[in-house]
């Protein structure tokens, strides 16, 4: 594979994976707006049973996301191209989702999957709430990324900085 092909490569990974990534948060952030009608018991029944796809669909996205973008990050420093700001900046709101996942997200996820759907914590609300809250903040993270690749990806020649004599990416 001709690094032009390499590179056109990771460009579109990036941009398909991440568009992925935020089909995916946008419809679990309006599917939540309407769980919030739900009882607790009906609300815990219903992401109980979204663990087990979610999951691992999610991890399976995430991953190829974060490396194309990484590599993306990587050609553009190396070519000292213009289209390493709005990959930089991609990589840096797709780091803070999943810091957002990691420490909010993830440990509700593990705590909801423990709970018994017929006697529900009496603070389910709270914990739902708090999750919800950190989805929305990363879900608006993921968006935004997909919009710096937009910027970044688009099969045009960049402008290469001057002075730098790097390669266009």
């Amino acid at each position: 594979m001709t690094d032009a092909a390499f590179v056109k490569t990771v460009r579109y990974t990036s941009l398909l994976c991440c568009a992925i990534l935020s089909g995916v948060a946008v419809t679990v952030l309006f599917l939540e707006l309407t769980l919030r009608q739900l009882t607790g018991p009906a609300y815990i029944r219903v992401r109980q049973v979204e663990f087990g796809f979610f999951t691992w669909y999610i991890g399976a996205v995430t991953v190829p996301t974060l490396v194309a973008v990484v590599m993306l990050v990587l050609h553009a420093r190396r070519a000292h191209s213009a289209v390493l700001r709005p990959s930089v900046v991609a990589l840096v709101l797709l780091l803070l989702a999943l810091l957002v996942t990691l420490v909010v997200n993830g440990p509700v996820n593990v705590q909801e999957s423990g709970w018994n759907a017929l006697t529900p914590p009496a603070d389910w609300a709270r914990v739902r709430d708090r999750w919800q809250i950190a989805h929305a903040v990363r879900t608006v993270a993921i968006v935004l990324a997909l919009g710096f690749l937009g910027v970044a990806v688009p099969d045009r020649p960049a402008p290469v900085s001057s002075g730098h004599g790097g390669a266009e990416t």
